[in-house]
């Protein structure tokens, strides 16, 4: 089955759309990526979501303009990667949409909302859709997150020792995919979402990033600050645990950084650059990790991947590229494979990863012009994924079951 991926995460600055041929092979799935984009917003997007975002107060007609506005977005994405990535042959798309709020009380996740409505993929691509994932995973007593370990947990099985997958997105997550401590899945804590966050503070929205990590490279960790960080009681909590913009934002970083005077901008950000690599590894090292293998938007950062790596202080630290998996849009081909999952009828969770009391089936079906969804799979569930590097089909499965026959 030819899939399609979009994914919009925390640091809500592009949306990322991957294309991949999935198909099972006896216990195996077998997955073909055929290519990556990823689409700016369009306009002022961007500032007006960040600025309904929290600790921001919003209204439900910003709430329908941006479902709207960014349901259009993710249509242009999808129809665009249909195009370039797909030869106009894409099967299905499958949108997480953008994470808008993530409702949590006392540890434990009361609900989550996505906004992009899947209608609009839905009528411009004329593919069946699936879209809203992670509720049902809360409606089972799930965290709702990290849906990745699920794809993780497929992906590294067999693979020695502990191996542990890292994401550095807005916020920062784990997977530990087996081991005496396996498999496990939390967010570990902030990654880009306060790094963004105050080089937009401390340049007046001048910036939005700290490009290749040059301002924390010139900076001097202020361990003072770092402390006080690190005194989140997030950091405590047992697995499995979310986390997001309702706790790390600007009012967060405004009230850890009070009554440090003028600290320079450069040492701020060397600060929370540490805080990442020292939650990160104090994760890894706690699950026995025996190697990290990271994606997401903060392998681009050097000195993050740095202070990581020594931190880590041996354990080493690989990108998810050198095992096939392009590191920008892992999280993309992630939501593919769980969208094929959902098509095929199988669920898309791993409970001992999200918390949850049982597998789950994921998201809601927009169905599309082309027929209906194939029949539920009537074999095994998989057991393990394999990323192939073989050519892809050249038109659509004429089994969607199946999908591909011929990546080996």
């Amino acid at each position: 089955m030819r899939v399609i991926g979009l994914m919009s995460g925390t640091s809500c600055d592009a949306i990322d759309a991957a294309a991949a041929d999935l198909g099972i092979e006896g216990d195996t799935v077998v997955l073909t990526p055929l290519g990556d984009l990823e689409c700016a917003f369009p306009g002022g997007l961007r500032r007006e979501l960040l600025a309904a975002l929290p600790p921001s107060s919003t209204t439900m007609a910003a709430v329908c303009r941006l479902d709207t506005l960014l349901g259009q977005a993710l249509a242009a994405a999808a129809d665009r990667a249909d195009r370039e990535l797909c030869a106009g042959e894409a099967e299905l798309v499958v949108s997480h949409g953008q994470t808008c709020y993530h409702w949590t009380e006392d540890g434990r996740v009361r609900g989550t909302l996505q906004l992009g409505q899947p209608a609009w993929i839905a009528e411009r691509t004329g593919r069946t859709v699936v879209s809203d994932l992670r509720p049902r995973d809360v409606a089972a007593g799930g965290q709702g997150a990290p849906l990745v370990s699920a794809l993780d947990v497929l992906w590294l099985r067999g693979r020695p020792g502990a191996p542990v997958a890292l994401n550095l997105g807005g916020i920062a997550n784990i997977t530990v995919a087996h081991g005496a401590h396996g498999p496990l899945a939390y967010d570990t804590g902030p990654a880009n979402v306060l790094l963004d966050t105050a080089v937009r503070e401390l340049t007046g929205g001048r910036a939005d990033h700290d490009a290749d990590g040059a301002l924390a490279a010139a900076g001097t960790v202020c361990r003072p600050l770092l402390d006080r960080l690190l005194a989140e009681p997030y950091y405590a909590r047992p697995a499995p645990k979310t986390t997001g913009r309702e706790l790390f934002n600007a009012a967060y970083l405004r009230t850890a950084l009070a009554g440090f005077g003028h600290l320079p901008a450069e040492d701020v950000l060397a600060t929370l650059t540490e805080l990442t690599a020292r939650t990160v590894a104090d994760a890894v090292r706690a699950a026995g990790g025996t190697e990290v293998i990271a994606s997401g938007g903060g392998t681009r950062n050097p000195v993050l991947l740095a202070r990581l790596a020594l931190a880590l202080d041996g354990v080493p630290v690989r990108v998810s590229d050198e095992l096939g998996l392009p590191s920008g849009a892992k999280e993309a081909y992630a939501f593919a494979l769980l969208g094929f999952l959902t098509a095929l009828g199988l669920p898309g969770t791993v409970p001992a990863c999200t918390g949850a009391r049982h597998a789950r089936v994921l998201g809601s079906v927009t169905p599309g012009r082309g027929g209906p969804p194939p029949r539920p799979w009537d074999g095994p569930a998989p057991v393990r994924l394999r990323v192939s590097r073989g050519v892809p089909r050249t038109g659509p499965s004429q089994d969607p079951q199946i999908g591909i026959g011929n990546a080996h």
